[in-house]
């Protein structure tokens, strides 16, 4: 059987991995130069994409939310400076501590009370959460894309159809 969340968060790696590949290809100021958009620059929209995403897997470990996000947003600013290698590597390591824990995971549909500082308090499921994180994340590569077309650079395909074509995605 399918562990769909873990086929979307499959996915979530390897579309992040792939813009960020295409960062790799270009000049390494391109990260740090500003643009008009909802971030100033893509540098910040990865730093907010990884402080987000590592809260996220906090609460999949057991924290609570408050909890998550007191340890991981500190490290917006600090990875600021981060290179595109850097961010790779980051991203990477995180991938692999959230696949090993969505295949540990033994119910993904478990529902937890999850007490949001800025929504409120819900009944979640850990797949929700899977899907907060992977819709989070195509959202701000969307904004890493149009920043890339603002200072000239074309951006790269990161599909859901397209990972599956190249032969990534399960049957």
């Amino acid at each position: 059987m399918t562990n769909h969340p873990l086929e979307m968060y499959t996915y979530h790696a390897w579309a992040t991995g792939t813009i960020l590949g295409r960062m790799k290809e270009l000049p390494s100021t391109v990260l740090s130069e500003e643009v008009n958009s909802a971030f100033p620059t893509i540098g910040e929209v990865f730093s907010h994409m990884y402080t987000v995403e590592k809260s996220w897997l906090h609460v999949l470990n057991g924290d609570s939310m408050s909890k998550a996000l007191e340890a991981c947003l500190p490290l917006q600013q600090e990875l600021l400076r981060s290179s595109v290698d850097e961010f790779t590597v980051l991203f990477a390591e995180l991938a692999e501590q959230f696949k090993t824990r969505l295949q540990e995971q033994d119910n993904l549909e478990r529902t937890i009370l999850l007490e949001n500082p800025y929504a409120g308090t819900r009944n979640t499921r850990l797949s929700e959460i899977v899907l907060q994180v992977v819709n989070h994340a195509t959202y701000h590569r969307g904004n890493v894309s149009s920043m890339l077309r603002q200072l000239g650079h074309p951006s790269v395909m990161t599909d859901y159809a397209l990972y599956w074509y190249q032969g990534q995605g399960q049957a």
